[in-house]
């Protein structure tokens, strides 16, 4: 069982890693934003148009991505939303259960089947090597892809945020 859990702690350093990188996608979108809207007006103002469908796509593809691939990090972190209002004030052992139920229960079922439900999408989309239907528009079987990947990534790190709650159950009542 040691073996899981230091797993789950590998695991849980990889994902928190890949979203410190991820973070830096938020600024090359708000630089893509800023470039968009500057050559929107600049633009307008000398008769030239200067931004093109690609880069406002880009702007959303990188939107996606952040979203997205960013779950699992935000899981590996314990930032995800949480509704309970009750649960900040329950022990460290009630929380494990409401983690450890709410992960076996709901979190990776939905994952697994948005992953599953996915593939023949993506599927489709890669094999007519989907294009935008926009003129100088991006190619949408990369984004497409980062569903099933996103899903992928989730379920890893579902796996190991509830290995990281079995741990803290199957400890002494008395240790935190």
């Amino acid at each position: 069982m040691n073996t899981l859990f230091r797993l789950a702690k590998q695991i849980d350093r990889a994902s928190q890693s890949f979203g410190r990188g991820l973070a830096w996608l938020s600024v090359v979108m708000v630089l893509i934003g800023a470039f968009n809207a500057l050559a929107r007006y600049g633009g307008r103002a000398v008769g030239i148009n200067l931004s093109s469908n690609g880069l406002l796509e880009a702007q959303w593809y990188l939107f996606a991505l952040i979203f997205l691939l960013g779950a699992a990090p935000t899981l590996a972190a314990n930032r995800h939303v949480r509704v309970d209002v009750y649960y900040g004030r329950l022990s460290p052992r009630r929380q494990a259960w409401i983690d450890l139920l709410g992960c076996v229960f709901l979190l990776l079922p939905f994952c697994i089947f948005a992953l599953v439900t996915s593939l023949p999408f993506v599927e489709s989309s890669w094999s007519v090597w989907e294009l935008s239907p926009d003129p100088g528009g991006l190619a949408r079987w990369p984004i497409k892809t980062a569903i099933p990947l996103a899903f992928g990534l989730l379920i890893i790190q579902g796996l190991s945020f509830a290995l990281g709650r079995v741990e803290v159950l199957l400890r002494p009542r008395g240790e935190s």
